[in-house]
């Protein structure tokens, strides 16, 4: 179910709390072109003091990044593409993630690393890509939709001395609305969706309830660590069947090991994942390879549930 209330939008949170960090903790906020094509989407909020923008070196922010976090400053460090935490991830995974463990003292940088699909975007700056960081001890991930999620989570980072990748997506940012999880007692698959696959729920319930199928719907919002739920565990032993979407790739990723870790709790349960195709993307319609489309996700509901 979605939850309506008028409040403030995905957008218009992130750029309160950023806010409120630069006045309050004397943080910063760094990366790229942050002044530029309306301050990040209105994420970032619109003054000089406390904001670093970087020039065009694509592999150097997340060295200062990491430097100042180490300093004491928390940094909340935006890349404004998804794809840039290729660029990036050295600093981030083996000194932010590995420098408490190793060496004894924390790097908290709040990583805002932002996901964007659809026409034009191209193969290099699109999509979503926090699988691969998940592999790597010491990063904690999360994919907050929602502005109380986002709130959690930050209130999360600010309390510890970690540092935080957030996997957003621009899908989020004028959303208003909270999600609540569904159950009901004669459904015959659960359904747990990451990232921006959540907002199709309301389609998916509607083409579903037309093949007269019902099914259990969960968000998820911590990627790392991934903690079961004991509803989660109820709605698989009742319908047997697990199908985990996800906005980034299918194979090797966060869905394929939430999938396994349902399945190993609920040994009796076929649990599988979807998500973008083993494909790059294009920049046109036929190109286009992002969060699985509702047509896409139904269709691989209905094969699941005909299956003996």
């Amino acid at each position: 179910m979605v939850k309506k209330f008028m409040g403030k939008t995905v957008a218009e949170t992130i750029r309160d709390l950023s806010r409120e960090h630069l006045k309050k903790n004397k943080g910063l906020i760094m990366g790229q072109c942050l002044s530029a094509v309306g301050w990040v989407q209105n994420t970032v909020p619109a003054q000089k003091k406390g904001i670093v923008e970087f020039p065009m070196t694509d592999v150097a922010g997340a060295g200062f990044a990491v430097g100042s976090a180490i300093a004491g400053i928390k940094p909340i460090f935006i890349l404004r593409f998804q794809s840039f935490l290729w660029l990036n991830a050295s600093p981030l995974i083996n000194n932010a993630a590995k420098s408490k463990e190793i060496f004894g003292y924390s790097a908290p940088v709040f990583i805002r690393a932002i996901a964007s699909e659809g026409i034009s975007s191209g193969p290099i700056h699109t999509n979503c890509y926090h699988s691969p960081f998940a592999h790597m001890p010491g990063m904690p991930i999360c994919a907050p939709m929602t502005p109380k999620e986002y709130k959690q989570i930050w209130s999360f980072f600010i309390k510890s001395d970690t540092p935080l990748l957030v996997s957003e997506h621009r899908r989020s940012y004028k959303e208003k609305k909270e999600f609540n999880n569904e159950m009901h007692s004669k459904s015959k698959i659960s359904i747990f969706l990451i990232s921006a696959a959540r907002f199709q729920v309301p389609e998916i319930k509607s083409y579903l309830e037309k093949k007269r199928i019902k099914a259990d719907f969960f968000h998820i919002v911590w990627l790392k660590p991934f903690k079961i739920n004991k509803k989660y565990i109820d709605s698989l032993k009742k319908t047997k069947k697990g199908l985990v979407i996800d906005s980034t790739y299918e194979i090797c990723s966060v869905s394929e090991h939430i999938a396994y870790k349902l399945m190993t709790k609920c040994k009796n349960s076929q649990v599988y994942n979807m998500g973008m195709k083993d494909k790059s993307s294009g920049v046109t319609k036929n190109l286009l390879n992002g969060t699985p489309t509702t047509k896409r996700i139904v269709e691989t509901v209905i094969k699941i549930v005909n299956k003996n």
